[in-house]
């Protein structure tokens, strides 16, 4: 529970060696009135003694203007980690960050919101690449109009050359097997495969890769995770309850794999209709709202059904791309926007997690 009059005194207390505070920042898990008392419990990655303790005494000044009769307050870290302990696993050093794109359940329109996030990141001028992992049902060649084009071999680095199209690098599945063709394979193939996508190609070097992975919490998403560090996690999702029962299942697994969430997105939020342009909640909509709370985590976007979507998908053409002004479009962009401030800020507290403050 958030009370909002709390909140407001907890925008002053800025987080150790940042701008921002700890609310802007999502750290403020429960703030709350019992009784006399004031209870606030806040979150934080780093694990160093000293910015807990400067946090719980700038709390308390904050709050002290509220005279309540005691403050609880709790600061929440992870545990320091030992010495001894390897370094976070990275087989592809020369990918900055990577977003992995995961559902409960199939069609949410999971690669759908892959495609254009990763085009909208493009044209904001990052280097994108878009990993198609979703070894069952590799649709993203067709969206991107690749499905009939095979990538070619460097010859010196003996990898593969992922293909290009609308600013982005893309390599999938589907594009090195006959299109049509069934993959019956176990977990253990499945792995290898995600592995050598990463190895095998010849990635460039690029701000961020996007990853399509395929639904459910798996073999394929516990070997992406243990094969680069995540830097945030994406959930799709639509606004039906059994559609949201699985997306919980999937930031469950987003939390247990400590990876940082960015966000849900909601596809099916609403319907335009070609003939008025009006739009009618026929799956309903808002009800990822609750859902992020639960997590600590932010809407991203909220994207209608468009024909135009459904068409751009199916003929390779984006809707990003060439319906610019639709509102599917302006809601992909607006979530990739979103996404790229929490990326830096993911990456902005990783690296001060990991310096010691120095003593005067």
């Amino acid at each position: 529970m958030l009370d909002k009059k709390i909140l407001t005194l907890l925008n002053k207390v800025v987080y150790p060696n940042f701008e921002k505070d700890i609310v802007a920042f999502g750290f403020v898990k429960e703030a709350r009135y019992e009784n006399d008392s004031i209870i606030v419990t806040v979150r934080i990655p780093s694990s160093v003694p000293e910015t807990a303790q400067t946090l719980e005494h700038e709390i308390k000044n904050a709050l002290s203007a509220l005279g309540a009769a005691q403050y609880h307050i709790t600061i929440e870290q992870p545990t320091p980690p030992k010495e001894q302990e390897p370094q976070t696993k990275n087989i592809a050093p020369n990918i900055k960050n990577f977003v992995m794109i995961s559902s409960g359940k199939g069609g949410v329109g999971k690669s759908t919101t892959s495609v254009n996030l990763a085009i909208a990141l493009a044209q904001q001028g990052r280097k994108v690449g878009l990993l198609d992992a979703d070894i069952y049902g590799p649709n993203i060649p067709r969206m991107l109009g690749l499905n009939a084009q095979h990538p070619e071999v460097d010859q010196t680095k003996k990898c593969l050359i992922p293909l290009v199209a609308f600013g982005i690098e893309m390599m999938s599945i589907g594009v090195l097997y006959p299109e049509g063709q069934s993959l019956i394979w176990r977990g253990p193939m499945i792995m290898r495969a995600i592995d050598q996508m990463l190895t095998d190609v010849a990635w460039g070097e690029l701000d961020v890769l996007v990853v399509d992975l395929p639904p459910g919490t798996g073999d394929a998403q516990l070997t992406f995770a243990q094969s680069v560090p995540v830097t945030a996690g994406i959930t799709v999702t639509t606004p039906q309850r059994v559609s949201l029962d699985d997306s919980v299942r999937s930031l469950d697994m987003f939390q247990k794999l400590k990876i940082p969430i960015a966000g849900i997105i909601e596809n099916m939020s609403g319907f335009v209709c070609p003939d008025n342009g009006k739009e009618y909640d026929i799956f309903g909509k808002g009800t990822a709202e609750a859902v992020a709370e639960q997590f600590g985590t932010q809407l991203l976007a909220q994207i209608p059904i468009e024909i135009s979507i459904r068409e751009g998908s199916d003929s390779g053409k984006p809707i990003v791309f060439f319906a610019p002004e639709s509102k599917s479009a302006q809601a992909y962009r607006a979530a990739a926007e979103k996404l790229w401030v929490f990326i830096e800020q993911a990456r902005e507290l990783a690296d001060n997690s990991a310096i010691q403050p120095t003593k005067n």
